[in-house]
Parts: structure tokens; C-alpha cells; sequence
């Protein structure tokens, strides 16, 4: 927020944080807001809960998770934190120990890595993969564990790459996890937040194969972060996470730690058992509203590639290549200066472990959005490299987050040489690399690709 200009008049656009509850489209549903008035009037929620939660929330999410799972959880298996970051400390601190290892997805959520930095937990990344639709690099990963790795983290619906992962993708990462002998973190802050193809399944469905800790949370789902209510649920039908001892450390750090507020621990069976469905298919109306404006804007912005339609969540992952900018250095400085020139805040992808990526949240009113994508791709243009040489014209830039390639722009004949292919104005024709070329406007000083849907434009035409 430093980085704003104090002078811009207009309204900042957040597009960086996945809280949208300052948008009056996204308020939380009024039975939710009844439940927490009711448990603080009656004055019998004022006192200290029991460290792993009080019973009758316990019962409830219990209750709520097992609607998607092929066995039932008892409220044992639940414990209630302070929001998914709580959560998130109690399983990685549970799980630390000397020489042990992690391995955490990338592009990621930081907490993790910080929680294993404090806790002397080394971490391992395997990678999500933009050109297969974000799914995990499952051979990487094999590669990467050893004796001494403890768990994986897999975050489905994805943060920060808005993708669902399928219910085939979810039954090898659990195959694979069973092979190298360790656990599942599911991360499922976002579960239900679905609005593609592809369905929501809980990792928990895959427990008979190999054990699963499930970080989960009231925050996104019911669009209220504010109100700090989160939980860690053991999905462990063969007894392996009791009997090693992960349920023992987990209550442990409980014990010793702060506790949920006990009203809104108090008001969650109401929330849970009497929300209406009509309230998620609104949220989930005005995500996939959200994810298509992100979607189609990005395509209409200089040096930005959406390698996949969000399906789920609140953000997009967009690829950047600084290099086709005057003075931007890295996703970092675009970050910056789009904050102080447009005063649009988007998350730098070096955050989450992939520099020269920007993660965007759509999550947003969508008047703001589309206003906040405007600025960007007002920013872009202004930033835009431009190169003459008599009259040929070379740019550099990525077939959306493919290798980068050098596209050289004839003037004459409304042709040009392109990477060794002759395109021809109007034609569409397969590019090196798998990109496709929809549109080449001479007149418009513009090339428009399939592959990402990168646009460049090349003010003042070739």
C-alpha cells in the first residue's frame, strides 16, 4: 500500500487478496449473521471453549464433511483453529522434526513455507504445470521425497491457480503419496468454490489409500475471513495418523495455543445445517462472472497469458514477460509501479514461488474489475517496447507461457516472416512452439496468438 500514489483520486482497485467481503455483492448469507447474533445474545458463549473446539461445532463440521465422503467422520476427527492459517501451524508443527522434510506445490501458498521455516522443516517443491492445467508434476515428485519426507501439500480448489483437479488427477496423487509412504495436506480452504467442468472432490474420498489431513475454513465459502474459523480434520479410516502419533502432537499444540472465539464456534451448526443453496450458487455465479471477464481481459493485454480458464477459487495465475516493457524489470517491479501509476494492486508471483507470474483475483465487484483490468492493460501499452529498423520491426515475447520466440514483421505485402512460417493476413496457420496466429492487422499494428492469447501491440504500425 506504500507504493500508492497519495495523489490519484481514483478508487484502488484490490485485485491482490482473496477477501472479497468489502463488496456488497459478495455479503455473507444472512443465516450466517443470525447464527453469531443469536450465540452471542444468549450469553452462554462467553466463556473459555475446550482447546480442540466445542463439541456441537465439532459434530457439525464432522457432519458437513462426511456428505462427500464414502465413510463418516466422528467429532474426534475434528479440531477447530483460528481460520486455515492456524490450522495450517498446527499440522506442519505437528509433522516437524530434525531432518525431515516437505514438499509443497509451486506456485504455492507462502504460509506453508514460513510456518516450515519457523518449525526447521526443509522444504521441497514440486511443480503444477501451466500446460497441462495446472496439474502436479507427479515423476518430479517421486524424485524429490525420500526416507525423511513427511507429507505433501496439495491445494484443491487451487490458490493461486484457480484450477479443480479431477477426480482421476486427486486418485494418482494419492497412488503416489501410498508409493513414497507419506501423507496428504489437503488443502480445501476453497472446497466448493467449483464453477467449471470440473466437480469439487474432497482429497478425504482417497483416505483409504493413504492418510489425509484436511485444512479447511468458514472463510471463503461464506465470504468471511474476518471471522477466524478454521479446522483440521483427520481422514483416517486405517488408524495410521493415531497411531504414529500426528493426532497426539496435534492436540498437544492445541493445548497450548490460542482458541477460535467461542461465539462463532457456537454459531457454526446453525451456519452449516441452515444456509440455503441459493446463497452458493449466487457466490459461485459471480466467481465464474469474475473468472471470465479476468480471462478474456487478459487476452486483450500486452505481455500477459492466462494459460487456463480459472475453474475454481478466487484467482488466475498470468504469466509476464517483462521483456517486452520499457523499465520493468521483474513481476516485483510491475507490481510496484502499477500500484503507484494505476493504483491497482495485483500479487507479485515471486510471493509465491514463480517470478515473472502474477497472481490476480477476480473475486471482485464486477465494475471494479473490469476497471482495475483497464488500467492494467492501460499500463501495459504505456510501458510497451518500441523498435524500428527501417521497416522491419522485431519484437520478443512468449507464445503465451511458451518459450520466448523472435517474430520479425515484414512491411511489404502485408506478409512477414515468422519464426521461418509465412503468415499471410487473415490466415490462420500453426505456429513453432504450438502457438496459433488468429490475426495479423497490419493496419493495426497488432498480433494476436491462440496459444495464451497474447496480444502485443506495436503502436504507430509497422
Amino acid at each position: 500500500m506504500e507504493n500508492l500514489n497519495r495523489d490519484d483520486r481514483r478508487a484502488v482497485v484490490p485485485l491482490g487478496q482473496g477477501d472479497p467481503s468489502s463488496f456488497p455483492c459478495f455479503r455473507t448469507a444472512q443465516v450466517a449473521e443470525d447464527a453469531v447474533v443469536d450465540a452471542v445474545r444468549s450469553a452462554e458463549f462467553n466463556c473459555y471453549a475446550p482447546t480442540v473446539g466445542i463439541l456441537p461445532a465439532r459434530r457439525a463440521i464432522a457432519d458437513h464433511l462426511s456428505r462427500d465422503l464414502p465413510y463418516k467422520l466422528s467429532p474426534d476427527d475434528v479440531y477447530l483453529t483460528i481460520g486455515g492459517t492456524q490450522a495450517i501451524e498446527v499440522i506442519v508443527t505437528a509433522l516437524a522434526r530434525p531432518g525431515a522434510n516437505i514438499l509443497l506445490p509451486r506456485p504455492g501458498y507462502p504460509c506453508y513455507v514460513a510456518r516450515a521455516a519457523l518449525c526447521g522443516l526443509e522444504v521441497r517443491y514440486f511443480d503444477l504445470l501451466p500446460n497441462r492445467g495446472w496439474e502436479v508434476d507427479l515423476e518430479r515428485m517421486e524424485d524429490l521425497a525420500d526416507a525423511n519426507t513427511v507429507a505433501m501439500v496439495i491445494i484443491n480448489p487451487g490458490n493461486p491457480c484457480g484450477t479443480v483437479f479431477s477426480y482421476q488427477h486427486l486418485k494418482e496423487i494419492a497412488e503416489t503419496a501410498r508409493k513414497l509412504g507419506i501423507m496428504v495436506i489437503a488443502d480445501e480452504v476453497y472446497d466448493h468454490l467449483a464453477f467449471g467442468d470440473t466437480p469439487f472432490v474432497p482429497m478425504g474420498v482417497f483416505a483409504s489409500i493413504t492418510p489425509v489431513l484436511t485444512v479447511g475454513s468458514l472463510s471463503k465459502r461464506w465470504i468471511v475471513p474476518g471471522w477466524r474459523l478454521g479446522w483440521v480434520a483427520t481422514n483416517d479410516p486405517n488408524g495410521f495418523l493415531k497411531d504414529t502419533g500426528v493426532v497426539e502432537s496435534i492436540v498437544g499444540f492445541l493445548n497450548v495455543s490460542p482458541d477460535p472465539t467461542t461465539f462463532v464456534q457456537a454459531a457454526i451448526p446453525q451456519i452449516l445445517e441452515r444456509t440455503n443453496e441459493e446463497f452458493f450458487l449466487k457466490v459461485l455465479r459471480m466467481l465464474r462472472e469474475g473468472a471470465d471477464i479476468c480471462y478474456d481481459k487478459i487476452q486483450e493485454i500486452p505481455c500477459l497469458a492466462c494459460p487456463k480458464r480459472p475453474e475454481g477459487s478466487m484467482f488466475a495465475m498470468v504469466k509476464l514477460n517483462s521483456s517486452l516493457l520499457e523499465d520493468i524489470e521483474d513481476d516485483l517491479d510491475f507490481c510496484v509501479k502499477l500500484a503507484r501509476e494505476e493504483s491497482v494492486l495485483v500479487l507479485p508471483g515471486m510471493a509465491l514461488g514463480m517470478k515473472n507470474w502474477l497472481r490476480i483475483t477476480f473475486a471482485v465487484e464486477p465494475s471494479s474489475l473490469e476497471d482495475g483490468l483497464e488500467r492494467m492493460k492501460a499500463f501495459c501499452h504505456r510501458h510497451v517496447k518500441k523498435q524500428h529498423t527501417g521497416s522491419i520491426l522485431e519484437v520478443e515475447f512468449e507464445i503465451g507461457w511458451l518459450p520466448m520466440v523472435v517474430w520479425k514483421l515484414g512491411s511489404g505485402g502485408g506478409e512477414g516472416d515468422v519464426s521461418g512460417v509465412l503468415v499471410a493476413v487473415g490466415q490462420t496457420t500453426v505456429v513453432d512452439g504450438g502457438g496459433v496466429c488468429r490475426r495479423w492487422s497490419v493496419a493495426g499494428g497488432g498480433v494476436k496468438l491462440g496459444a495464451g492469447e497474447v496480444e502485443v501491440v506495436l503502436n504507430g504500425g509497422i
